[in-house]
């Protein structure tokens, strides 16, 4: 007998499926201008840009990427997917779809109306709705009958509600404001001279939580009516003071005689004479400066006595 030769095994349809889907069938990739037409027949032709690429979806089944020109539509891609019955020489058209890519433009994740609304949101005539399974909240003590019970219960201790503060509930409390703008980092704690624990504003809140937090009663201070935690701090300290400092003695006083101006005043304008008589000084400052004038024209001189006194006095020689 001859040398006989091997004969190649028969290929598995798992190997067919793995090597189809990795390499796009070659009937379908070589229909670029049938992908192209049914992009342009579903879009605007305008729309529809170059060729991107082609990707295998199956066996005998592509997608042909189509760049999208539109504006506002940065990014996002026309996919044609093509197939072919088998032993069929020609591809049909599956489907034309507008996808996003990696880099397109997308609208943020739609989020329920009860879990988009945040902490501030709430405004003056908003209402949050009701939470069933509040994980913050436990139910609170229920009305037993016994009246001394429950008047203890409800009343000394403040309970009588429907659900009240669990200990998740007052962990995250608790976390929220020591690291909030009322804890031991803020800018006005850190700067602080004194804490909120040694201050006589502070007013401790009642249960387990008083051994951090309080609330504010000063009304100087930025944390007035807020609840702060026992290591904050401010300006407003009531066991605090400011550096005040000395009074510095003023120099003596010196004037300045070097750079005096002259000024020169116009002469004096004289007072017109009344008729049928001498002109009577017209004010104060005429008569203490000792001059008028005589019937004659002349000027005479007045004594401050015989001014004051209402005198005319007889002229010097």
């Amino acid at each position: 007998m001859g040398e006989n030769r091997r004969v190649p095994a028969t290929p598995s349809l798992h190997d067919v499926t793995t090597r189809s889907a990795q390499e796009p069938d070659p009937v379908c990739a070589a229909a670029v201008p049938t992908a192209e037409a049914a992009a342009r027949e579903v879009a605007d032709p305008a729309a529809v840009g170059e060729h991107l690429g082609v990707s295998a979806e199956g066996p005998r089944t592509v997608t042909h990427f189509f760049a999208c020109t539109t504006k506002g539509y940065r990014g996002w891609r026309w996919a044609v997917t093509l197939a072919r019955a088998p032993r069929a020489r020609h591809a049909s058209v599956s489907e034309v779809v507008l996808l996003p890519g990696a880099d397109a433009v997308l609208a943020p994740a739609w989020v329920p109306w009860v879990d988009r609304i945040a902490p501030g949101d709430l405004g003056a005539g908003d209402a949050l709705p009701y939470r069933a399974d509040d994980p913050y909240l436990d139910p609170g003590y229920m009305p037993t009958g016994d009246e001394a019970a429950d008047e203890v219960a409800q009343w000394e201790l403040g309970l009588g509600r429907l659900r009240v503060l669990s200990p998740q509930g007052r962990r995250a409390a608790a976390t929220r404001w020591y690291l909030g703008d009322r804890g031991p980092t803020a800018e006005e704690a850190v700067n602080a001279a004194a804490p909120c624990s040694t201050c006589g504003y502070f007013m401790a809140l009642s249960g387990p939580i008083r051994q951090v937090f309080g609330v504010c009663a000063n009304e100087w201070s930025p944390s007035d009516g807020r609840v702060v935690s026992v290591d904050h701090g401010c300006g407003a300290h009531s066991e605090t003071d400011v550096e005040r400092a000395e009074p510095q003695p003023l120099p003596e006083p010196i004037l300045d005689e070097t750079g005096h101006v002259a000024i020169v005043l116009p002469p004096r304008e004289a007072t017109p004479t009344r008729p049928g008589g001498p002109e009577a000084p017209s004010t104060a400052q005429e008569s203490v400066a000792g001059e008028s004038e005589a019937p004659d024209g002349g000027a005479v001189e007045r004594s401050d006595a015989a001014t004051v006194a209402g005198t005319d006095p007889a002229p010097r020689p």
